[in-house]
């Protein structure tokens, strides 16, 4: 099957276009060291990606201080240590990450055939901007959706629908491109193909048991049968 049949492919960030786990895990640590509080590990961090940073703090912070991520939640220093990590997070991006193979080469192909292309991502708009510049890849997106472009992010189809919507692209020309269950059901709940990488970051799990329409090894597959 080639990406031919599709008229557009939407993209997950972390862990599917750049990995970007290492300076995600260095910022965390730089928080937990001015806290005072033990570092975490990296195999820690990447089983925590994919519900936004925000969350990945919230789980930080309930395993170092031995709390339930509710606990944490509503802790009332919870907004002024959130903002110590945005600070932290946002120096980091695009410090210690790195495209996965064949990115720009897959991305500026698609584009040259015609085919619109865009991120959907449970990032913050404001780390997603930082990384997406780092590596060159604003220029080759058609579109970006971050985790606080609208109300719901990942899993809720919102953002797939949005652009489908104002590209004129119907659900059966479209395919999603992600690392996790997470996004598997997004692009299920957009009524989309999904095709699945499996080196990123699913929550410790290995992505095929969530079932995507197909597994590739790396996403310049998607210029092949």
């Amino acid at each position: 099957m080639s990406t031919r049949r599709f008229d557009a492919v939407l993209f997950d960030l972390d862990g599917t276009l750049v990995q970007t786990a290492p300076e995600i895990a260095d910022a965390t640590n730089d928080l937990l060291r001015e806290l005072g509080l033990p570092p975490v590990t990296q195999q820690q961090v990447d089983a925590w990606i994919g519900h936004g940073t925000r969350e990945l703090l919230v789980q930080a912070l309930a395993h170092v201080r031995q709390l339930s991520r509710e606990a944490v939640r509503t802790d009332e220093a919870m907004p002024t240590i959130a903002a110590q990590f945005d600070r932290h997070y946002h120096r980091r991006c695009g410090t210690h990450s790195r495209l996965y193979p064949q990115v720009i080469e897959t991305l500026q192909q698609l584009r040259s055939q015609g085919t619109r292309v865009g991120v959907v991502t449970n990032k913050e708009g404001r780390h997603t901007e930082r990384v997406l510049a780092a590596h060159g890849l604003q220029a080759l997106l058609d579109a970006v959706i971050s985790g606080d472009s609208l109300p719901t992010k990942k899993p809720d189809p919102a953002g797939i629908v949005q652009c489908l919507q104002q590209w004129g692209v119907a659900p059966a020309r479209a395919l999603f491109v992600g690392d996790s269950r997470i996004d598997i059901a997004t692009a299920r709940n957009a009524g989309i193909a999904v095709w699945a990488l499996p080196y990123g970051y699913n929550m410790g799990e290995p992505v095929v048991q969530s079932q995507p329409d197909r597994m590739i090894d790396d996403i310049s597959a998607l210029l092949t049968a």
